[in-house]
């Protein structure tokens, strides 16, 4: 009989490529992740993997079992689910990934409706980015997540993971309120593509998320799409922040509709781009239907400020 921990790591060495990397991911020593899979190859009766120099390639059976092991593990929360709905009643914890503007936008009127109406539950909120909560809700560190893309960083299709949309919002461009005029604050650059209002600022510093985030991805990739490559002087995550350097004259950088809520700043010219970030709630396969998931993402929903582009996201 196949062990379901065995088939985990091996779905996890075919996604990292390193047993090195599957090690750190799920908190194992090599050596240990090395055994264990070698114990699966025996349970198998052939061979699994092929070391090429420091990677370890699947062999054809190897990528075979990976695909049912998917299966297989879609099915045991899809059972897990059904356990929950029957035992009736929530309680427990709930590991809860989210990016700060989530976080401090949706999150807590989500979690106060939660406790209204599921007292036991006990939600558990870790700040996420999201180009890591693929890994950290494979790895079972989180049960559910806020994720976010952009017009130009589209979501990958992750395996053994399920999203629902929840709603899309703006993306601005935040400039010092005394450079060279632009589309008036708050509107659609009317009269001008995307493209010509980033140009507008093409030689001017930049403010962007630190490389790895999706964040930064998005403002270089728009640049990049407009005809230039943003000459970047500060890495900031926090949206505030970056406002704040944006009013202090040091640079101009794209925030999303969440990132500029509050009083304006008249140091701070804001312009409306057409471009969405849209946010939706990632799962493991086969968890949509548990019940402390669900309850979540129902929270989230009415949670969403109303002034948002859209209450669920642009599909």
């Amino acid at each position: 009989m196949l062990d379901v921990r065995r088939l985990r790591l091996l779905r996890e060495l075919a996604r990292r490529g390193t047993i090195a990397a599957v090690a750190e991911a799920l908190a194992f020593s090599p050596s240990a992740v090395s055994q264990q899979l070698g114990v699966l190859e025996r349970e198998a009766g052939l061979p699994l993997l092929e070391r090429t120099g420091r990677r370890v390639r699947l062999t054809a059976a190897g990528e075979n079992l990976v695909r049912h092991a998917e299966a297989v593990l879609e099915r045991l929360e899809q059972a897990e689910a059904d356990l929950a709905r029957a035992r009736g009643g929530l309680a427990g914890a709930l590991r809860i990934g989210a990016f700060p503007t989530a976080t401090r936008a949706i999150v807590p009127a989500a979690l106060a409706d939660l406790a209204r109406h599921h007292p036991a539950l006990e939600p558990m909120v870790s700040e996420t980015d999201p180009a890591a909560v693929a890994d950290a809700l494979r790895a079972g560190d989180l049960d559910v997540a806020l994720v976010h893309e952009y017009d130009f960083v589209p979501a990958l299709q992750e395996p053994g993971l399920a999203t629902e949309p929840l709603y899309a919002e703006a993306m601005y461009l935040a400039a010092p309120a005394g450079e060279t005029a632009e589309p008036s604050e708050g509107q659609p650059a009317e009269g001008h593509d995307q493209g010509a209002a980033l140009r507008t600022h093409a030689r001017a510093p930049w403010i962007t998320a630190t490389p790895g985030t999706l964040c930064h991805a998005m403002t270089v990739r728009a640049c990049q799409a407009a005809g230039f490559t943003p000459r970047v002087r500060h890495q900031v995550d926090e949206f505030a922040t970056v406002l704040a350097l944006v009013a202090a004259g040091q640079g101009v950088a794209l925030v999303p509709q969440l990132g500029v809520t509050g009083p304006a700043d008249p140091a701070v010219r804001l312009t409306r781009l057409p471009v969405r970030r849209r946010t939706g709630l990632a799962f493991r396969s086969g968890a949509g239907a548990h019940p402390a998931v669900a309850a979540f993402g129902a929270a989230l929903r009415a949670a969403v400020p109303p002034d948002l582009v859209g209450s669920r996201a642009e599909t």
